[in-house]
Order: structure tokens, then sequence, then C-alpha cells
């Protein structure tokens, strides 16, 4: 039977949506200011992010056997307040912090691996995609179609931490993967959309 497959346990599905709304409960604050080169700022801060998830996740993920099961909650929670931060800095850089709310977080972070969990939190205007608020029981429906969607995914990861330091390597890496996946998005989410071609390039123009 493969993780996907594996029976989830409610209670534990619950617990990872408790920890995930308790994460998200502050939207964290950026000290970085707008920049003239946010795409470029904004790879920079993705990997350093990465770097850090992995290195988090990895160590996290060394102790063997049944004692490497106890770390599985408090990895996620450490690399999504890595991820959390990155995304309130790519916000900062592309002059929108102030905007930022949870459901911009949820989106950021789980786009790549619960695509329909939050697909509702978003609406297409135009060129750009936003994000919508929605009450607070809808909130705590996404976070637990989320937590079932993470605890099915823990499941395979708990298996590797069996193997002690290649299981490490493994999450390491899947950190440093999941956390440049989290980036990619909130630098679509963010980036200002182009200007329409037929403004007079002149009139783009910085004075």
């Amino acid at each position: 039977m493969s993780a996907a497959d594996h029976p989830v346990p409610a209670t534990t599905a619950s617990r990872v949506a408790d920890l995930l709304l308790d994460v998200l409960g502050t939207v964290p604050t950026s000290a970085e200011s707008e920049s003239d080169e946010p795409l470029r700022v904004s790879r920079e801060m993705a990997r350093r992010a990465a770097r850090k998830a992995a290195i988090a996740s990895g160590s996290l993920a060394l102790p063997p056997g049944a004692l490497g099961w106890l770390t599985i909650l408090p990895e996620l929670v450490t690399v999504w307040r890595v991820q959390a931060q990155m995304v309130a800095d790519i916000a900062a850089v592309h002059g929108t912090q102030a905007l930022l709310t949870r459901e911009h977080m949820l989106y950021c972070l789980f786009r790549h691996t619960a695509a329909q969990a939050v697909r509702d939190l978003v609406v297409r205007m135009g060129q750009r995609m936003l994000v919508r608020q929605v009450s607070v029981n809808a909130l705590q429906t996404v976070a637990r179609q989320v937590g079932l969607r993470l605890t099915r995914a823990a499941i395979g990861k708990g298996i590797a931490r069996w193997v002690p330091v290649a299981g490490a390597i493994g999450v390491g890496a899947y950190a440093y993967y999941d956390t440049l996946q989290v980036a990619f998005t909130a630098t679509r989410l963010f980036q200002k959309p182009p200007p329409p071609a037929d403004v007079p390039r002149l009139l783009l123009r910085r004075h």
C-alpha cells in the first residue's frame, strides 16, 4: 500500500490542520522594502529560504526509527514558518506586503501540493490572480483538506525515517524543492502585470 492509499486517522489530519492555522494565525511581517528588481531579489530569497528549510528538515529527520516519527510535526511547522516568512519577504519586495492575508499564505504554501483544497481562494481578474478573503469556517475547511493531504504525504516521509542518513538527505532535498515551489507561486501571485502593449514606452519611463 502506498502512502497515498494509506488510511489517514481523522485526529491526525485534524491536528495537522490545527497546527497550520496556528502557524498562519499571525501573518509574518517583513523588514524588506520594495525593490526595483523584485524578481532577482525574490530568487535570492527563495534560494536562501530553501537552504534553511532543507537544513532544518534534514536535521529533524535524523533520529532513526520510531523516534523519527515524533519529529514529523515539528518538521512541518519549522518548514512552514520558514516558507511563510519567505512569502512575506517576497510580497514586500513586490510592494504588496501590506495586503498580505492568511489566505495568501495558504495559497502560496500549498498551491503545488494541495491545489484542489486552495483553488477557491483565488479568482482571475484579467492578467492577475487575486486572493479573496473567506469566512473563518471556510478557512478551517481549507485547512482540514490541506491537513488530510499533508498527512498522507507525511506517512511516506515517516517511512524514510527508518533509514536515518539517506532518509534525512531525501527529506531535506524535498524541503528544498518544496520551498522553491512556494517561492514560484508567491512570485507569480505578487508580480505586477506587464504594461499594455499599446502604451508608449516614453510614458513608462521613470522621470
